[in-house]
């Protein structure tokens, strides 16, 4: 029995597999996502273009699509958070993070997915990169003709700011 790909601890032919080979639909955004990612593991090239907004199908790139899923070798996917994609949903959108290796480098790319249901279908429509979180620093930073933080009475440009 071979676990999903998604990550969602169950078996591969009950979790993503039937929503791949059409024998069922995915009932959430989040489902639909899980199972793009096993779309790409399994290299389901037609599966990830029909599961495209139709309106956003004719900026698909097919080729590119099936150089990234064999180029590729998946090793893991972490849902960060979802908002809304439940049945009765129009929207939906997943965080997540898929990790791969690509020409023997880990990659991870993380995406905010957004999501739409059309006539009782989840579609992928668009993603966007999450925006870094903003760091503060615990201290006020040095400037260069402040007095030395070591207490040498010295500037900071004269003393431990000296390079």
């Amino acid at each position: 029995m071979q676990p999903c790909h998604c990550g969602s601890d169950r078996p591969f032919a009950e979790c993503c597999a039937p929503f791949i080979n059409g024998t069922e639909i995915p009932p959430t955004a989040e489902a639909l996502m899980r199972s793009r990612y096993s779309g790409y593991v399994e290299r389901a090239v037609d599966y990830l273009g029909d599961t495209l907004h139709p309106e956003h199908r004719a900026d698909w790139d097919r080729d590119a699509t099936q150089r990234w899923a064999e180029g590729a070798e998946w090793l893991g996917l972490q849902i960060v958070d979802t908002d809304a994609g439940q049945a009765g949903d129009a929207e939906g959108w997943v965080e997540f993070i898929a990790t791969y290796k690509e020409g023997g480098n880990l990659k991870r790319h993380h995406e905010r997915s957004r999501f739409e249901s059309k006539d009782g279908r989840w579609y992928y429509v668009d993603g966007e990169l999450p925006k870094p979180e903003t760091k503060r620093n615990a201290t006020p930073k040095v400037g260069r003709n402040d007095p030395c933080p070591c207490g040498s009475g010295k500037k900071y440009k004269k003393c431990c700011g000296a390079a």
